[in-house]
C-alpha cells in the first residue's frame, strides 16, 4: 500500500510535488485578503508577520497528517501521507517564509534545500550540498522531502506593510538535479547575499524568472487586488 519512495520515479517526484503545490496555491486563495490585512495591520517585524500568515495558511492544507514529528529550519514542517490513486506515499512537508521587497527572486539557506547548488560566483565555480535530505528517514519509515515557500513582495508607506503579491514557489527535490541544475552554467540560483568575508553562513537565491522557464508551474503569483479585497491568481502550467 506505501510506496518505497526510493524507487519513485521522477516524474513521480514531479507530480507529488506539483500537486502539493496546488494545494498550498489553493490553501492561500482560501485565507485570502486575510493576508493583506495581516500586514497592514500588524506592528510586528515583517518577517515574524510572514510566518504568522504561513502558518495560518498551511494550517488548512488539506489531506491526511501523521503523528511523526518532523524537523528542520523552516517555519512550518509536517509528516503527511499522499494519497495516490494506486499507492499511499509518505511526504516530509518543509514550508518556508520569505519576505522581502523584490519580487524577482527569494533568499534560501543551505538547509532549506535538497539539491546540490551549481553556480558560478564571482568567477569562481560553486558547488554546495543541501543540508535538507531528498529522504527524510525515521526509523523503518522513508518520506520523500517537499520544500515550498510563500514569498511576500512588500514595501513599506508610513510606518505600513503593504503586501504587494504572493508567490508560491516549489523548489525541487535533490532527486531531479539533473533536470534542474545539472551543471555550474544551466541553474536557476543566483548568488545570495551573504559575505564570506565576514562569516556569514552561505545563502542562495531562487530565480523565479529562471525557474519559470524550466517548469512554469513551479512558480506561482498571486496578485493583490486592492479594490476588490481579494487575491487574483491563474494557475501557470
Amino acid at each position: 500500500m506505501f510506496a518505497d519512495v526510493k524507487n519513485l520515479s521522477l516524474d513521480e517526484i514531479e507530480d507529488i510535488e506539483k500537486l502539493t503545490l496546488r494545494w498550498l496555491v489553493q490553501a492561500t486563495m482560501d485565507f485570502g485578503f486575510d493576508a493583506y490585512d495581516i500586514f497592514y495591520y500588524s506592528p510586528d517585524n515583517v518577517k515574524d508577520v510572514a510566518e504568522d500568515v504561513t502558518r495560518e495558511i498551511v494550517d488548512h492544507l488539506p489531506g491526511h497528517n501523521t503523528a511523526q514529528r518532523i524537523f528542520g529550519t523552516v517555519d512550518y514542517k509536517k509528516a503527511r501521507y499522499i494519497i495516490l490513486p494506486d499507492q499511499i506515499v509518505r511526504q516530509a512537508l518543509f514550508v518556508d517564509s520569505k519576505a522581502e521587497k523584490s519580487s524577482q527572486t527569494a533568499t534560501l539557506q543551505i538547509s532549506q534545500t535538497s539539491l546540490e547548488i551549481r553556480q558560478v560566483r564571482s568567477g569562481a565555480i560553486v558547488n554546495v550540498q543541501g543540508r535538507l535530505p531528498s529522504i527524510y528517514a525515521h526509523g523503518n519509515d522513508d518520506y520523500l522531502s517537499t520544500t515550498l515557500f510563500l514569498h511576500y513582495c512588500y514595501e513599506d508607506i508610513d510606518n505600513r506593510h503593504l503586501l504587494k503579491d504572493i508567490t508560491a514557489c516549489c523548489v525541487p527535490n535533490g532527486f531531479l538535479q539533473e533536470r534542474y541544475n545539472p551543471t555550474h552554467d544551466s541553474t536557476f540560483w543566483i548568488a545570495g547575499r551573504n559575505a564570506p568575508t565576514l562569516g556569514e553562513e552561505f545563502r542562495v537565491r531562487v530565480s523565479f524568472s529562471q525557474l519559470s522557464k524550466l517548469a512554469p508551474w513551479r512558480v506561482q503569483k498571486l496578485n493583490i487586488s486592492r479594490d476588490e479585497a481579494k487575491l487574483l491568481h491563474s494557475w501557470q502550467e
